[in-house]
C-alpha cells in the first residue's frame, strides 16, 4: 500500500501553546477572527476571504466542541468535531493559521495573538466584539463585516432535519 504525505494545510493547525512562535513568523498586518465554523458554507468562506483581505495573514480562533455546546446552539452541536473543523478551515487559501480556545469568549486568545485587525461578522456591532477595546487601544482596527449571503449552519441543519421525514 502506498504511503501518502500529510497534506501541507495540516501544518496551519497550531495548538494555543505554540502560537507565539508561529505568529511571529506571519506577515503583518495580522487579522484575527473566531467562531464555530461547524458546517462550512458560502457565507463562512466569503467572510473569511473578506477578513483576510484586510491584512497579510489571517488567524482563526476556533471554539472547541465544549465551547460550542455552552453556546446553546443545540444538543447535537457541533456536528463536526474540532479537529475536523480545524482541518477544513486550514485547507482554505484565505486562512494562514488555525488555533482554538475552550473558554466562553476568545478574550485570552486575542490578547495572545494581539492582532492588528480584529474582525467579526455583521451580526456583531463593534461595541460587542470581544477584544475590540484592547485592539483599538493598541492602535489596531476592528471591523464588523456585513453578510453577503443569507446562510447559516443552523438554517442548513433545519433544512436537513425537515427533509428527514421525506422518502
Amino acid at each position: 500500500m502506498p504511503s501518502y504525505p500529510q497534506p501541507s494545510f495540516e501544518d496551519k493547525i497550531c495548538p494555543p501553546e505554540a502560537l507565539a512562535g508561529r505568529i511571529a513568523a506571519l506577515p503583518r498586518p495580522l487579522v484575527f477572527t473566531n467562531g464555530c465554523f461547524d458546517i462550512l458554507h458560502r457565507g463562512h468562506v466569503t467572510y473569511l476571504a473578506q477578513a483576510r483581505a484586510l491584512g497579510a495573514s489571517l488567524v482563526v480562533g476556533l471554539n472547541t466542541d465544549a465551547s460550542v455546546r455552552r453556546q446553546g446552539k443545540g444538543d447535537d452541536r457541533p456536528i463536526n468535531g474540532e479537529a475536523n473543523r480545524a482541518a477544513v478551515l486550514a485547507a482554505l487559501e484565505s486562512v494562514s493559521l488555525v488555533t482554538w480556545f475552550d473558554s466562553d469568549t476568545p478574550a485570552g486568545l486575542i490578547e495572545t495573538v494581539r492582532p492588528d485587525v480584529l474582525v467579526k461578522g455583521g451580526d456583531w456591532s463593534i461595541e460587542r466584539i470581544v477584544g475590540a477595546a484592547e485592539t483599538l487601544a493598541r492602535g489596531g482596527e476592528v471591523h464588523s463585516i456585513p453578510f453577503l449571503f443569507d446562510t447559516s449552519t443552523t438554517a442548513t441543519l433545519g433544512k436537513i432535519r425537515a427533509s428527514e421525514g421525506r422518502s
